[in-house]
């Protein structure tokens, strides 16, 4: 007999999972469902969403739809970019940095309509139902979490697809067969994994890609951009100032023209199991190769080296879904400390798939580069040459006592 739940907050998409789970909700528990919908930018009219919660018996005043687009980027995406963060060298964890925010707003109006439990559709096989629950609990102890895939026998799409029909939910035509991979979207990136995907040794379809353009069929002319830096953040581009997620949805734009973005990765879930799965994140990764073109000139040899130390440990943290634990908080802190003098300008070449620093600028203040002492030419007593000597005979003492002791 399920734990007695009066009132519960599900993650609702609308589609097939999310529709059969309200009404499974409604059934098995017998409570009332508030449902949640965020908006991050995943390129979906979501109005609609409100008709099918409207026709599952969800009250009006129990329907949230919030934009979080803003939010998302200025307090989840920025924060992480400050950090370099990429994880097994490659992921920019487009999916990742969603899922605390979701969880958060999630508790949030669990609090506001008084609800005793949280549910979210994700399987009992990956990373994200992991991601939301240590948020949940993290924010609200005491909340129950109800994880429908790993409690239900609905284990196929037949079987979906007949609770569906025996419940009246709708079922479009393209949801009745099998879907040849899933998709997950946000303004950053959208990831494909499944079914076309799930052999390692065959290459993506072209089918599957639908937030790049082909980079073989990408403009045959560079473009160049320009964007700028305040301690750390990108806040223009080209001297156009912008808002976080309108600047990121202008990257992507760029992105998508010039095939920029693409990644397929076989990963190391927090689970224990590898998968493969395709990544799309075009202005993220024009992003990154701007922000470390900015470090490049402002960012101290030691903050940089200590920065790029650990940054595997943040990028793991945030795939593994600890974006609300103290070590991550910790992290953060010296990541955003180090930002400080993060000012100025990038200039990037997009073209046929890469992205290329080509130039970078930062004012008298910020920067720590000097042409005086770096020139080949003649540099007015900068940088005294003859100190070389004694820095390089103090650093190879150690080399030389052990070279001796060899030789003996």
């Amino acid at each position: 007999m399920p734990e007695q739940i009066k009132r519960v907050v599900l993650a609702y998409s609308g589609g097939l999972d999310t529709s059969v789970i309200l009404k499974w909700l409604q059934t098995e528990y017998g409570c009332e469902v508030v449902t949640f919908t965020a908006d991050l930018g995943q390129g979906e009219e979501l109005e609609p969403v409100r008709g099918k919660a409207q026709m599952a018996g969800v009250k009006d005043e129990h329907i949230f739809i919030d934009d979080l687009r803003e939010e998302f980027v200025r307090d989840y995406v920025f924060p992480m970019f400050r950090a370099n963060a990429v994880y097994e060298g490659q992921y920019l964890l487009g999916t990742s940095i969603a899922r605390p925010l979701i969880s958060k707003r999630q508790i949030e109006i669990a609090h506001e309509v008084g609800a005793d439990a949280v549910a979210h559709g994700a399987t009992g096989k990956g990373n994200d139902q992991v991601r939301f629950e240590l948020g949940y609990y993290a924010l609200d102890p005491d909340i129950k979490v109800i994880a429908p895939w790993r409690e239900w026998d609905l284990t196929s799409r037949s079987r979906l697809i007949e609770f569906a029909e025996a419940h009246q939910i709708p079922v479009t035509k393209d949801k009745r067969g099998e879907a040849p991979f899933s998709t997950d979207a946000n303004l950053l990136h959208t990831s494909s994994e499944g079914k076309v995907l799930e052999d390692p040794w065959v290459e993506t379809p072209d089918y599957v890609y639908s937030r790049t353009g082909n980079p073989e069929d990408a403009p045959d002319t560079p473009e160049y951009i320009e964007i700028d830096f305040e301690t750390g953040d990108a806040v223009a581009i080209d001297g156009t100032a912008m808002s976080p997620a309108t600047l990121l949805a202008r990257l992507n734009d760029y992105g998508r023209t010039h095939g920029i973005g693409r990644l397929d990765l076989v990963e190391n879930r927090f689970v224990g199991m590898k998968s493969r799965g395709m990544y799309e994140t075009p202005g993220g990764t024009i992003l990154l190769a701007a922000h470390r073109g900015i470090e490049q000139l402002t960012l101290d040899r030691g903050a940089a080296h200590l920065k790029d130390e650990l940054m595997p440990r943040y990028a793991e943290l945030l795939y593994n879904g600890l974006w609300f634990s103290p070590e991550r908080e910790m992290l953060q802190a010296a990541i955003d400390h180090s930002q400080q003098g993060v000012t100025g300008t990038v200039r990037l070449k997009l073209y046929k798939g890469s992205v290329n620093v080509v130039g970078r600028k930062a004012d008298v203040a910020y920067n720590l580069y000097s042409e005086d002492v770096v020139t080949f030419e003649d540099d007015a007593g900068a940088y005294d040459q003859r100190d070389a000597e004694g820095f390089i005979k103090l650093n190879a003492l150690r080399l030389r006592l052990l070279g001796r002791r060899k030789r003996r």
